[in-house]
């Protein structure tokens, strides 16, 4: 469907269920590759290091598509701007340049995991039984960094034109990729030989080299009006200026995210092996409840943007009303089952045989992120209206106050024995609750930042922003 005809049907409910649908499919298999990870290491290397070690490189593995987010939210908001407005060609200006500068900044994140990925583990915190592991994984996936910037930036400059299906057929097929090749190379299954850890890590490079390759080879060939030519990608300094003006701020925010969401797991690593890995296994398990938040955060900054370019601002609003509605109803179903199926989640992810205090320490994880289901869905698909739409700023700011000013103090009082005064020989002493004091921390700043992400959406400041 292109996205004139979209934008144009009547009403907001089959437009958003034309764009969440196959973003919820696509999340829902990659959600399958993660969880599929987490039995293998479970159900088949069982030991708690490797099950924290798989949840440090799920982390790894979030962060790196994320290093190209400013330039991918700046495409899709240009591009889904410039596409309402039926301006093409200025909109497959922007996708080129978009590609240009992910080619460059690709470039020099490779160089810097090669070489920088010893400092990276040490400032997080892990231990000699986890870093070995972690960074045999890495050295599979730090050849196909560009390619993963493919991935991130190519697709969302086709869902902005509209082209929905191209972004859903290639992370299809990338995560059957991952989680089939995956699975037999760690067990080795039929003809393949059993690699055990190495094969997760070759099996997520495979998946993703593939996406990669898919996604340049129909930007070469023309999609929705987007197509690589060679005279767009030459540089122009004004569009990229345009795009770093409303994608910075976008992927400063996300960078702010990641650094703290890693001083949060260094924090958490602190506590021991048993603890980081009850963590991870709590966190793969509540990616459940991302897939339909993700969805309808795409939904509502697709929508956003598209609505806006055509000057028409009610429905702007109220497709991402509509997107709460549904996608976070969703969320808050996940929150309850959260909730009454801990233990019996936690068991089937790590069998019988798995850590015994690792599994003792999950299950209550669950039970308290569930409370938190409301305020998460608010916080993400509010932030995906704000972001369609250019108004890339508060976002930036809200996340700022909530993991410097409420997670990251919070974690530290409630999970910590003792907390160390910089600059001095000072302690101060904590709850000593461990992780689950982190979870209650987590909670507390996602219910402030949906607080703070819904009083912006409510001003309605953000249907005025320029891009």
């Amino acid at each position: 469907m292109s996205q004139r005809s979209l934008i144009h049907r009547e009403g907001t409910f089959w437009p958003m269920m034309a764009v969440a649908t196959p973003v919820l499919v696509e999340s829902s298999l990659a959600m399958l590759v993660g969880q599929t990870d987490l039995w293998i290491t479970g159900h088949v290397l069982k030991e708690a290091r490797y099950i924290a070690a798989i949840g440090i490189m799920s982390y790894v593995m979030w962060f790196i598509p994320n290093i190209f987010s400013a330039i991918a939210i700046g495409a899709t908001a240009l591009v889904s701007r410039h596409t309402g407005a039926e301006d093409h060609h200025q909109a497959n200006h922007f996708t080129n340049q978009a590609i240009l500068v992910g080619f460059c900044l690709a470039l020099g994140i490779t160089a810097v995991a090669y070489f920088g990925h010893g400092t990276f583990f040490g400032l997080i915190q892990l231990n000699d039984e986890i870093t070995p592991l972690a960074t045999e994984y890495l050295f599979y996936i730090i050849p196909i960094i560009p390619l993963i910037m493919l991935e991130q930036v190519g697709i969302a400059c086709l869902r902005g034109a509209g082209d929905i299906l191209s972004g859903f057929s290639i992370m299809a097929l990338v995560n059957i990729i991952n989680a089939l090749l995956s699975l037999a190379l760690a067990t080795g299954w039929a003809f393949f030989p059993e690699m055990g850890w190495a094969g997760i890590a070759i099996g997520t490079a495979v998946g993703h080299g593939v996406g990669g390759i898919l996604t340049i080879a129909i930007l070469l060939r023309g999609r929705a009006q987007q197509r690589l030519t060679r005279p767009l990608l030459r540089y122009s300094k004004d569009h990229i200026r345009r795009l770093m003006r409303v994608g910075l701020p976008g992927g400063i925010d996300i960078g702010i995210l990641m650094t703290c969401q890693f001083a949060f797991v260094a924090l958490i690593n602190h506590l021991g092996t048993d603890s980081t890995a009850a963590h991870m296994t709590a966190i793969r398990i509540e990616s459940i409840a991302y897939l339909p938040g993700t969805a309808f955060y795409i939904a509502a900054s697709n929508l956003t943007g598209q609505y806006l370019g055509a000057k028409e601002f009610a429905k702007a609003k109220k497709s991402a009303l509509m997107a709460l509605w549904v996608g976070g109803g969703q969320m808050v179903f996940a929150g309850i089952c959260f909730y009454f199926a801990a233990d019996y989640l936690v068991d089937f992810f790590l069998g019988n045989e798995g850590s015994a205090r690792t599994k003792e320490l999950a299950a209550p994880l669950l039970r308290i992120v569930a409370y938190s289901m409301p305020s998460l869905a608010l916080a993400m698909i509010f932030t995906g209206a704000l972001r369609g739409a250019g108004d890339t700023h508060w976002p930036m700011i809200f996340t700022s106050i909530g993991f410097l000013a409420i997670r990251l103090p919070l974690t530290l009082w409630l999970a910590w024995e003792e907390i160390p005064v910089p600059l001095t020989d000072m302690t101060l002493t904590g709850w000593n609750i461990g992780v689950a004091g982190a979870w209650y921390a987590m909670t507390t700043d996602l219910i402030i930042r949906s607080i703070l992400i819904t009083w912006r959406f409510l001003h309605g400041g953000w249907q005025h922003t320029k891009v």
